[in-house]
């Protein structure tokens, strides 16, 4: 079999045994801070997990795309010299949400793995581990009935291992639960180590784990103690690439046709032979290279294509990091041009039946990696110049003095190593060539540093299972789509400090849950409504909501001030503030008629990356390469606008399969959604068709008018735009006439006058700004030439102390850089001696003291300074010969100058 043919055998099996095939979720994780990247098939599952989200299914299997590499999972420079380590994976998975448990899960995994209907592996070549009690948690009996008694396993190939191999845990809280792992034995050729008769549990490469099943039916809370979970779940993971491997006979899992093909373009890139390269076997062979190329051109193709860019932060370091290794590996097989980027197709072709959209992004991919290769070229050389910067010094001490020990520095290495892409094994030729020492040591040290702030950066808080006072409520009926007020709703529950309470008193803040609601909860960047709740009738209010969210998927929370009682049972009124309402609407539009726009304007690589729809403004955030033009901001403005004016219908289809909303109706998903089996689809003419959850115009003129206010970046490759529409656009517009009827009394416009405003503006506001500098010249130079002629006569201020001459002189309303020219004048009239001078402007004090260079080592300008400063309420130092200070005190400048005669005069006796 094919490894196209292993994983659809996979998701097959699982189908006909009643599970529902969910397509990969995105490697960036949605709504979940505590992960690097989507890294197991049941991250998307996570919150199904919590008892935070409900799905239509209770049995899933997936083929999830992965990556580990950074944060906990930092093992990078493994990748390509070892045969099972990779940066981007996929793993195959069934689940069981709250349905089958163990039973089913070992007959399931045992059936597929060895009935020649399926995989056909032989019995004999594997081995399954179960959990064998510790830390007071029961050894996992059943598990082990399962597998020996049901599946007839060998009491011989059960082997039981502890917390540490078989016991899996969501976090430090939360589900958790023994797992059971199904191990196939390589045979003695697949050991590192030479063995010809080892046993499993050897860690030399033989035993390969295939297959991982855990078993959820426990609930850690914050002090360590196990719960029972009423609903016992399943989610196991099978490495895609590792059962190719096994099942297409092969050592690596380089060697399958997951990454043949890619190795052999990536050496027709490089220009070199692949049989050739692939029977080296150093350290620095061509064979690990091309596995490095064929590793990150999938993980980078995945990644962009996700939506991550390269930058310097976070993921997109992550990134970053990865495609420099590959173009490092590159140019070890000589090649020195940017050719990463054309692997790219390479990589969408080849996964094209698992992942089609990859062929949808391709150019814009290829186009993102270009770019990188062509400015990691630029810091590579940078990096080179540095090397040379570093050795050269160290060559010299060596030719001056052969017989000292040189070393080249660990940390600076490392700095080259990670900030500008040497590659190691370059620097440590570099210093060699050059007869020095590399302190690899020092290296280590560094790049175990890094590691650890990467793990630190990235650890995140663990999501917690849902309140279960939550958990137990049924959902909300939802009636905001048709209308904003809801008679008759029943209290079914009160909240107050994550408690369930059974009343709410006046004047207090909590949560009420209601049966039925008009009111939106804050999803999909739009922010929940807000409004009253009322007594029967609308006779009174008896709170205020001041919001509304989702505790847990279905049910709505409504944040209240109360301002009567509140009882679980009660009826109320709901009615949604309308005027806020309606202007949220009109953005949530406006927000549609935007992300169109922009496609239209700058190309369909624009992809949303994140929004705010709030009653007064709209913020979103788009893939973008480079800074919107001025001029393409207005072009995008006047093609939404264009579409407000022709009040287009704003068409809601409810209940669309999501693969007609997708392949029929073309709709765009957003970024960080979860769909489910049915949709939700806006269209607005031809214009725009988007999945969308948010409450939206019956028409687009109900909009009134938008108005892009700002466009900037928000981190690489992601820009942001932000308009006002409605209301908030008539107020703009009346701040800008107030403004404009300003501007037009300060420049004196009128109707008769030439060309725009805003130029003629601009050109008065530039005169008056050279006219400004023109005038703090002049200012400057009267104010010098002023303290210069004081200065002249300055004779009678000298004193001598020990035949010193010592000036103290103050010259107000002077900058630093006067001041200095003001020190050197007088050390030169002086001849021999000190002198300080002070000035005060605005409130503020500088000082300057200048001692002649015969006498610094008698007096120094850095020890007066730090004398008479204090006294002004601030501090100095400096030089032997000139030193500076300053403080906030100018009525005691005078005093300060004065007590430089004192000062000197302890220092020179």
């Amino acid at each position: 079999m094919t490894g196209s043919e292993i994983r659809r055998r996979f998701l097959d099996y699982f189908i006909q045994n009643g599970h529902k095939e969910v397509h990969s979720s995105s490697l960036v994780p949605a709504n979940d801070p505590t992960l690097l990247f989507t890294n197991a098939g049941m991250n998307q599952f996570k919150d199904v997990f919590l008892g935070l989200e409900k799905r239509g299914y209770n049995r899933a299997t997936t083929s999830q795309k992965c990556v580990r590499a950074g944060g906990k999972h930092n093992d990078l420079e493994n990748v390509g010299f070892t045969n099972r380590h990779h940066t981007f994976f996929e793993m195959l998975g069934n689940f069981s949400f709250g349905d089958y448990f163990k039973k089913d899960a070992v007959r399931f995994a045992w059936e597929l793995i060895t009935s020649p209907a399926w995989y056909g592996i032989p019995a004999d070549k594997l081995y399954v581990t179960i959990f064998k009690g510790e830390n007071g948690v029961a050894r996992d009996e059943e598990a082990y009935g399962y597998w020996h008694e049901d599946q007839g396993v060998p009491k011989e190939r059960i082997y039981e291992f502890g917390l540490k191999d078989n016991f899996w845990q969501m976090g430090d809280t939360g589900p958790c639960g023994p797992c059971s792992e199904i191990h196939y034995d390589m045979g003695p050729t697949a050991s590192s180590e030479g063995h010809t008769n080892c046993e499993f549990g050897c860690d030399c490469g033989r035993y390969v784990e295939i297959w991982n099943l855990v078993f959820m039916q426990f609930d850690r809370d914050a002090s360590g103690t196990l719960t029972p979970l009423p609903k016992p779940s399943i989610d196991t993971g099978m490495g895609l690439e590792r059962i190719t491997a096994v099942l297409q006979g092969k050592l690596s899992n380089y060697d399958t046709d997951l990454f043949v093909p890619l190795m052999k373009r990536a050496a027709e890139l490089c220009g070199v032979q692949f049989e050739k390269e692939v029977k080296t076997e150093s350290g620095r062979s061509g064979a690990a290279s091309l596995r490095v190329i064929a590793d990150h051109a999938r993980a980078a193709t995945f990644l962009i294509s996700d939506g991550v860019i390269p930058a310097n932060e976070g993921r997109s370091y992550v990134l970053r990091k990865i495609i420099r290794r590959a173009i490092r590996h590159g140019r070890l097989l000589g090649m020195q041009r940017p050719f990463l980027y054309k692997m790219v197709f390479a990589v969408s072709e080849l996964m094209r039946d698992a992942y089609p959209e990859l062929l949808q992004s391709q150019d814009r991919v290829s186009k993102t990696i270009e770019s990188e290769e062509t400015r990691f070229s630029r810091t590579l050389n940078e990096g080179l110049k540095r090397l040379d910067e570093d050795l050269a010094p160290l060559v010299a001490a060596k030719r001056s003095h052969p017989e000292s020990r040189a070393m080249y520095s660990g940390e600076k290495a490392f700095k080259l190593y990670d900030t500008f892409g040497l590659p190691l094994d370059f620097i440590q030729d570099a210093a060699r060539d050059a007869g020095i020492e590399f302190d690899q040591s020092g290296f280590d040290r560094a790049m175990t540093d890094q590691r650890t702030r990467a793990q630190a950066s990235w650890k995140g808080a663990a999501k917690q299972t849902a309140n279960p006072a939550y958990q137990q409520l049924r959902p909300t009926v939802f009636e905001g789509y048709r209308q904003t007020e809801s008679s008759g709703c029943e209290v079914i529950a009160l909240m107050r400090n994550n408690a369930g309470v059974q009343e709410l008193k006046s004047g207090q803040q909590g949560e009420v849950i209601l049966d039925h609601t008009p009111f939106y909860a804050e999803a999909g960047g739009q922010v929940g409504d807000r409004g009253a709740l009322y007594t029967r009738g609308k006779a009174s209010v008896i709170a205020e909501v001041e919001g509304c969210y989702y505790p847990v998927q279905g049910v709505r929370a409504h944040k209240v001030v109360a301002k009567a009682d509140i009882h679980v049972g009660d009826q109320v009124d709901a009615v949604v503030d309308l005027h806020i309402r309606q202007a949220t609407m009109r953005h949530h539009t406006a927000t549609h008629l935007l992300h169109a726009g922009l496609r239209q304007v700058l190309g369909t690589h624009v992809k949303q990356a994140g929004s705010l729809v709030s009653p007064g403004r709209l913020r979103f955030d788009f893939s973008h390469f480079t800074g919107v033009e001025d001029e393409e901001l207005q072009d995008i403005e006047d093609i939404v606008n264009k579409e407000v004016l022709r009040n287009q219908k704003v068409e809601i289809i409810e209940d669309v399969p999501i693969d007609v909303a997708v392949n029929e109706y073309h709709a765009m998903a957003l970024f960080g959604e979860k769909y489910g089996d049915k949709v939700r689809v806006i269209k607005i003419g031809d214009f725009s068709t988007e999945l969308c959850g948010g409450t939206h115009t019956m028409a687009t003129g109900e909009i009134g008018l938008i108005k892009v206010l700002d466009e900037g970046s928000v981190s690489s490759g992601v820009r942001r735009v932000e308009a006002v529409a409605g209301e908030s656009s008539l107020k703009h517009f009346r701040a800008d006439h107030q403004l404009e009827h300003v501007a037009r009394m300060v420049i004196h416009w009128g109707e008769e006058s030439e060309g725009s405003l805003a130029t003629a503006l601009q050109k008065e506001l530039i005169t008056r700004d050279d006219e400004i500098k023109r005038l703090k010249k002049e200012l400057e130079h009267a104010r010098m030439k002023s303290a210069s002629a004081a200065a002249s006569s300055v004779e009678d201020k000298i004193r001598e102390i020990n035949g010193v001459k010592v000036l103290a002189h103050r010259a107000d309303n002077l900058e630093r850089s006067q001041l200095r020219t003001l020190v050197d004048n007088l050390r030169q009239k002086v001849g021999s001696g000190v002198v300080a001078v002070g000035s005060a402007t605005d409130g503020q004090v500088a000082l300057i003291v200048g001692v002649t260079k015969d006498l610094t080592a008698r007096v120094q300008a850095g020890k007066i300074i730090s004398q008479i400063a204090p006294k002004v309420g601030g501090k100095g130092g400096g030089r032997p010969d000139l030193a500076e200070g300053g403080g906030t005190n100018a009525s005691a400048l005078d005093e300060a100058l004065n007590a430089t005669f004192d000062v000197v005069q302890t220092m020179l006796s």
